[in-house]
């Protein structure tokens, strides 16, 4: 497999984080955050959890009623992420 540049993997993660905020407050499974951006789910669940690490994204490894996942994530914009988000996107228009 070839290797990717890290210029490609920013503008896919910038392809996550647009997706993300398109939906927001909502939290979208990796496999469906994978198949929005068209990319292998392994592979955007790499990217995810780095922009877990840096803060930008929350994990969510709870359902509704509070029953960890055993092998699902879901993703969501952290609070501070769409903030930021939203003031760019108001002072675009």
């Amino acid at each position: 497999m070839p290797l990717i540049s890290k210029e490609k993997k920013e503008r896919i993660s910038e392809q996550i984080l647009e997706y993300l905020f398109s939906i927001s407050p909502r939290a979208e499974f990796t496999s469906r955050i994978s198949k929005e951006i068209a990319r292998d789910e392994e592979f955007t669940k790499k990217l995810l959890g780095n922009l877990s690490k840096k803060g930008i994204l929350t994990k969510i490894k709870k359902n509704k009623n509070g029953v960890n996942y055993s092998r699902r994530e879901r993703w969501r914009l952290s609070e501070k992420t769409y903030q930021i988000y939203r003031k760019h996107q108001h002072n675009n228009l």
